[in-house]
């Protein structure tokens, strides 16, 4: 790789951690080009050279955020040592992460937000995320019932998709009112009611 061809990465990779960012506290609707150009004291061509356009740094973003998740999410799944309530706290942590900043959320939830108002290909890419994340919490909480971890009070699916609204709903609350209390007491009460009676 040559000098030019690593700073020209290192780049691209600034502009997707700020564009990221952008995207949690401000919404992708915005922020612009010469926002982020300011920010890293660079020229909006250099931002044009990597994504030509808006909805291009918006699908290489949400895929780069697919991609962390989907690696992480399937490493702890595999690992069967784990018990399926420490995957399920392993799972919380980035959530316990943006709760702890004063204004980000997940990616994907604020991107939700404004979803007529995106190109096509990131509205794809948002609703996948939300799919894939609601089968992976089905298939932990399916093992949890076969290994006598959990006791469900509905069909696996429909448990899944609870945990994932309130997740990402307790975030937009905290958000709102800075109350980390709000992503505290969700987790509390999910885990609490996987546990079953005691």
């Amino acid at each position: 790789m040559t000098t030019a061809t690593r700073q020209r990465s290192e780049t691209a990779e600034q502009i997707l951690d700020l564009a990221e960012t952008l995207i949690q506290t401000r919404g992708y609707s915005a922020f612009s080009y010469q926002d982020i150009a300011d920010a890293l004291g660079i020229r909006k061509a250099s931002i044009h050279y990597h994504f030509p356009s808006k909805a291009d740094l918006g699908v290489a973003v949400i895929d780069r955020y697919i991609a962390r998740f989907d690696s992480a999410l399937n490493q702890i799944a595999a690992d069967q040592t784990q018990s399926s309530m420490t995957m399920l706290d392993f799972y919380v942590q980035p959530y316990l992460l943006f709760a702890g900043t004063p204004d980000r959320v997940c990616l994907s939830a604020a991107l939700a937000g404004e979803m007529l108002a995106l190109p096509p290909q990131i509205r794809e890419r948002v609703e996948h995320f939300f799919r894939t994340h609601q089968a992976w919490l089905t298939k932990i909480l399916q093992r949890g019932v076969a290994r006598g971890e959990f006791a469900l009070q509905a069909p696996p699916p429909k448990v899944a998709r609870m945990m994932f609204g309130a997740l990402q709903g307790a975030l937009l609350v905290k958000r709102a009112t800075g109350d980390l209390s709000q992503i505290d007491d969700v987790i509390a009460v999910i885990k609490q009611q996987l546990a079953g009676p005691a």
